[in-house]
């Protein structure tokens, strides 16, 4: 499918939502949860890896892990999440650009006019035209070659809410506790604008080379600027040619801040607010109760949160371990796996110990899920590793089992809500 045709077709799921490929797996890795196409109520999922959206080019909760705020050093960012992302919650919202007009020639002129000395081939673009109620989202996407190898360079246009969650999880840096990359920085302008410019890779567990470098800009009018490079000529299945994509950050940063976008989108109408999900914790509270839960015996290194999730990397001396928790009302009619048991109170809890899925040596999945009569499912997991990607650290989790168990059995959870 080109580019821009998977560009349309994830935009158009983001706001109803991810089918589970795992019905297991509600923490997985970056803990994303997701939405079901089910009406009333919400259904936790996880996307694996990669979120869908960012895998395509618009960011998602971050094509690489979690985006929800580290506070750990992420390369440089001023990060609050799988999430890059990135995050973790929902994926990020955007929208399509109701009253632009642009070509899709007009697209790959503007994308092509920003580059530096070099070829282009297999130009493709999108423009804001469209049937009734499909406006789609203006896209460009380009192969370039500077002489040193080809390189795929694209960019994408919308809208999001600026003082949204969202909004947010484009331009934060995502924790190196979730995903594995190599830099990442953003910042505000002088204009307010965000921007951030993250240097990872298309798989980050590296099963191949091919590097990820991203540029995003959210203006204060809520206009979402997105490109991507990749140092190959196709974001998947082509070989690499070359050490790095072609674009530096900071000719990236010219690409995203450049005033032709700002031009086309200038008749965008200001997105509406991001609407928060009832009945779900704010990522600070959920971040504040799980650093208070954990034994105080444990060394907490890293640390972030989303709405619905938060995180923890920990150390009690003999290595580092991922902790995750997720919240959600209304999931009484999620299957538990693993070992289920009842509650005399009609709590329903599964126990789980399985092997990683992100590719690390040796890694561990410790899982206890719970789901309350007034069906609220907290859902809490632990590593044998700083970062799913890497080898393991240590030999099991940090945590036991029955310590997992009393943290997400925690009355405290409801209270939250």
């Amino acid at each position: 499918m080109p580019f821009e045709d998977q560009l349309g077709e994830a935009m158009r799921s983001t706001g109803d939502g991810f089918v589970p490929q795992d019905s297991r797996a509600l923490l997985d890795g970056a803990l994303i949860s997701g939405r079901r196409r089910v009406a009333r109520r919400r259904v936790a999922t996880v996307t694996g890896s990669v979120v869908a959206l960012a895998a395509v080019g618009l960011g998602g909760a971050w094509a690489t892990g979690l985006v929800g705020g580290s506070s750990g050093d992420s390369g440089g960012s001023g990060g609050s999440g799988r999430g890059a992302a990135a995050s973790v919650a929902a994926p990020p919202k955007s929208t399509l650009p109701d009253g632009v007009s642009v070509s899709a020639e007009q697209m790959v002129k503007n994308l092509i006019g920003l580059l530096p000395h070099g070829e282009t081939s297999d130009e493709q673009g999108r423009g804001s035209g469209g049937a009734a109620g499909k406006s789609p989202m203006p896209s460009a996407s380009v192969v370039f070659d500077d002489g040193r190898g080809k390189g795929s360079i694209s960019i994408a246009l919308s809208t999001v809410d600026p003082a949204g969650q969202s909004a947010a999880q484009y331009v934060t840096c995502p924790s190196k506790a979730i995903t594995d990359y190599d830099h990442c920085t953003a910042e505000v302008l002088p204009d307010g604008s965000r921007f951030m410019f993250f240097q990872g890779y298309e798989y980050p567990d590296h099963r191949e080379e091919t590097k990820n470098w991203r540029a995003t800009l959210v203006t204060p009018k809520g206009v979402l600027i997105d490109a991507s490079e990749y140092n190959a000529p196709a974001e998947k299945g082509a070989a690499t040619s070359r050490v790095d994509p072609p674009l530096t950050g900071g000719q990236m940063k010219a690409v995203v801040t450049a005033e032709v976008w700002k031009t086309t989108m200038a008749g965008a109408k200001v997105p509406r607010r991001e609407p928060v999900p009832p009945g779900e914790p704010s990522g600070a509270a959920m971040q504040r109760e799980l650093i208070a839960s954990l034994p105080k015996s444990l060394k907490v290194v890293d640390q972030g949160n989303q709405g619905g999730y938060a995180f923890a990397v920990v150390d009690d001396g003999k290595g580092r371990s991922l902790v995750g928790i997720n919240v959600q009302p209304g999931m009484g009619d999620v299957p538990l796996q693993g070992s289920v048991s009842t509650l005399p109170n009609g709590t329903r809890v599964g126990e789980e110990q399985r092997p990683g899925e992100k590719g690390g040596a040796g890694v561990v999945w410790w899982t206890v899920d719970t789901i309350r009569k007034n069906d609220l499912r907290v859902v809490i997991s632990a590593f044998n590793t700083g970062n799913q990607h890497d080898m393991a650290t240590r030999a099991t989790p940090a945590l036991t089992m029955s310590q997992l168990k009393a943290i997400a059995l925690d009355p405290k959870w409801d209270t939250l809500r």
